[in-house]
């Protein structure tokens, strides 16, 4: 039997799970809030050159996520390795020095940027994929239909839109988000206990610093800063520091993107962003000792960045509402704990499409 499938938000999840869906014959539609493919794996462009303000690297370790970066066209030129595999840490003072256990996953970036990857394998779902569409509340029929309920974020506008005819719906966002959209719905749609497990889930939040120093690529101007291109931090405001400009395809520029820690990114997640900005910049400068004004700096909000405390299973489904959720949430915070979910979700989808 052909379903017809809403997916909302176009992750690594969820488009894993359209991509899985499409080949299985069925009919989708992804629905996401942004401009485009990505989620947390996105990319900021700058005059300076990108920022990979979320997502740093992925690893590989499941063979179901290797397999598809060997066999899907075009994906091998894109993922390219990144010698950050040997990260350093540094602590408060700067100082650098190795870990108790290191760990020997090798780091693999997309290029041009991170972003990259999700939005080369959402290309073939062409116009089944609609940006700017935030699914706000979800109503299911008296015939097992589902109806989708969204604003478009483009034009700010409040007028609903609606979508309808679905068969299953599948929530690609994060736990929170998921959460939410399940309230908002009604009781029919909190009738499938999701609820109660999802609330058992938690996120920690993430303040991201991107810095661009363009006069560091000065011949006439000693290298700027240290000679290292990654490092996790033990200070108490900065988690991990990137040199952009060391990945593959990235562009000479200097930029560094700097990640705040979990419990900091807490405790000021209401902070203005110009405060936030300031504080991290006094953290980046004692750390890695640049002291130079940046040509270029702005901060990001990540509110559902890294997952605490996982689901413990791959995906939710009922088959008997079509209702179902997917994302790394379920089983960590990882870029292939996203494609592990969202392929799992889709192949329980399909089995129970077969048992129709």
């Amino acid at each position: 039997m052909t379903l017809n499938i809403a997916i909302i938000g176009a992750g690594m999840a969820g488009i894993t799970a359209a991509r899985t869906l499409v080949q299985a014959g069925h009919r989708v539609q992804i629905f996401e809030k942004s401009r485009g493919a990505a989620g947390r794996m996105s990319t900021r462009e700058t005059v300076f050159g990108t920022f990979d303000h979320g997502t740093q690297y992925f690893t590989v370790r499941d063979p179901r996520f290797s397999l598809a970066l060997q066999t899907v066209a075009g994906t091998k030129e894109i993922c390219r390795p990144w010698s950050a595999s040997a990260v350093r840490v540094l602590d408060p003072l700067g100082h650098v020095f190795e870990a108790a256990k290191q760990n020997h996953d090798a780091h693999f970036v997309a290029s041009p940027g991170m972003n990259a990857l999700v939005r080369h394998w959402a290309q073939p779902l062409g116009k089944a994929l609609h940006l700017h569409k935030q699914v706000q509340r979800m109503e299911r029929n008296a015939k097992g239909q589902w109806t989708l309920h969204s604003i478009n974020t483009s034009t700010r506008s409040e007028i609903p839109e609606t979508h309808t005819g679905f068969d299953r719906v599948l929530l690609a966002v994060p736990s929170v988000q998921a959460e939410q959209l399940l309230r908002n719905s009604g009781t029919h749609v909190n009738d499938t206990h999701f609820l109660d497990a999802i609330s058992k889930v938690q996120v920690a939040p993430c303040w991201t610093l991107m810095l661009a120093f363009p006069n560091a690529n000065n011949p006439d101007l000693p290298h700027l800063g240290p000679q290292w291109n990654a490092a996790r931090s033990t200070h108490h405001r900065v988690a991990w520091l990137t040199r952009e400009s060391s990945k593959p395809g990235r562009g000479k520029i200097e930029r560094w993107t700097v990640q705040a820690s979990a419990a900091w990114s807490q405790e000021h997640l209401e902070d203005d962003a110009p405060r936030v900005q300031a504080k991290m910049l006094r953290a980046f400068s004692e750390l890695t000792g640049i002291r130079a004004e940046p040509s270029y700096a702005e901060v990001h909000r990540w509110r559902y960045a890294q997952t605490l405390v996982p689901l413990g299973t791959p995906f939710q489904f009922h088959a008997s509402t079509g209702l179902g959720t997917c994302g790394d949430w379920h089983i960590g915070h990882r870029v292939e704990d996203a494609f592990v979910s969202g392929l799992e979700l889709a192949l329980a989808v399909c089995h129970s499409a077969h048992r129709l």
